[in-house]
């Protein structure tokens, strides 16, 4: 029994330190690993490898994300077409970033702009890079654009400076990988991840393979106007897949000052979408009296606004799955790094464009960020 008790307190007070060594020792194999991965195969007199591993930055970000949805059909045997573009407002966020040899983990919060979130995990080794990007926002300030007889230029100015009760809420995870062909001269870490130091000028052909999953939902009853609008839309959920083929330089004009310019075409051959319909009683709506005297100019918004708060309401009818056609998007990236000593300032941008179809509607997302970054190596 006195063993027993012995043995106990011994794992006890023992226990955890044991764990640790444990864990210091897989902590230590695993960047051990990686510290040959980064020098393996790299031309020195091009790419410099320091001997600090670790980089902790400090950044800020200003992003911009635009969804537009388009659709043709008619209204009271009216044609029109409605484009519709859910455009955030420049966000502003602050953060912090930790990378190891191209491995990195950033989080940022937002301090201006709409309202959202971003959380991005990286790792990057001498021939490839992955990038996994989690975004999400809400919008009360859609730009609807209408071209129809229904609405004279006074109603269409209104219409564009409507605010939603309920927000049109966006969510998109986008994740994108690169192969280099020529990581033995150059450096995608250099001008993404200041984890090695591009020294002198080399390019790369570069393919490319990217997912998005979009999730865009404004179905409340509050919303029934743009449903209507949209043809009983409410919600779409988008999953793409893309391949692409494109090329990359760094451009070392002089000591510590880094450029790089990367451009890819993108094929989308996977499309595949979710609509969510609803119904709304809009058409009801459209032949009660109060209605007819707002037309006619005989009662203002005001009262219009409150009689159809009031009443509007959707009902949800189920969802359907369709497969789009093949189209074609972008991804564009430019980055400026200056390397001074164990330091390094870093600005770097990029843009995706992605697009799908079915029948008579279409659309696109537009997302554009930029960091700024100042860092240390450790």
């Amino acid at each position: 029994m006195r063993k027993s008790l012995f043995f106990l307190v011994i794992l006890v007070f023992c226990g955890p330190v044991l764990a640790q060594t444990g864990i210091n020792k897989l902590f230590t194999k695993v960047t051990t690993i990686k510290d040959s991965m980064v020098v393996k195969g790299v031309d020195r007199r091009y790419i410099d490898i320091p001997n600090q591993p670790w980089q902790i930055m400090l950044r800020g970000n200003v992003s911009q994300t635009i969804v537009g949805m388009k659709t043709n059909g008619s209204v009271l045997n009216e044609v029109y077409d409605n484009d519709t573009r859910l455009i955030t407002r420049p966000t502003q966020k602050i953060g912090i970033k930790v990378g190891y040899r191209g491995c990195g983990f950033g989080y940022m919060v937002n301090v201006g702009g709409d309202k959202s979130r971003r959380l991005t995990f990286g790792a990057t080794g001498n021939a490839y890079s992955l990038n996994v990007r989690f975004h999400s926002f809400e919008n009360t300030h859609p730009d609807l654009d209408m071209k129809s007889d229904l609405f004279d230029e006074e109603d269409m100015e209104e219409m564009k400076k409507v605010v939603l009760i309920d927000p049109i809420k966006v969510n998109t995870i986008l994740a994108d990988g690169y192969f280099l062909f020529n990581s033995r001269k150059f450096s995608y870490a250099a001008a993404y991840k200041q984890s090695v130091i591009q020294k002198r000028s080399a390019g790369s052909l570069m393919a490319g393979a990217m997912f998005n999953y979009t999730n865009i939902n404004y179905a409340a009853d509050s919303n029934g106007d743009l449903i209507f609008f949209m043809h009983g839309l409410g919600r779409v959920k988008l999953w793409q897949g893309s391949l692409g083929l494109g090329y990359a330089y760094n451009w070392v004009p002089c000591k510590g000052l880094l450029v790089n310019v990367m451009a890819m075409p993108m094929l989308t051959f996977v499309n595949k979408l979710k609509a969510y319909a609803y119904e709304t009683n809009i058409p009801e709506m459209m032949e009660d009296p109060t209605f007819l005297k707002f037309v006619n100019y005989e009662i203002g918004y005001d009262e219009y606004d409150e009689w159809y708060y009031k009443n509007v309401k959707i009902k949800y009818l189920g969802s359907e799955t369709f497969n789009s056609s093949a189209s074609i998007g972008f991804d564009g990236r430019v980055s400026l790094t200056y390397n001074f000593g164990r330091y390094f300032l870093n600005v770097f941008g990029q843009f995706n464009n992605i697009r799908y179809h079915h029948k008579s509607s279409n659309g696109y997302l537009n997302d554009w960020f930029i960091n700024t970054s100042i860092g240390v190596r450790l």
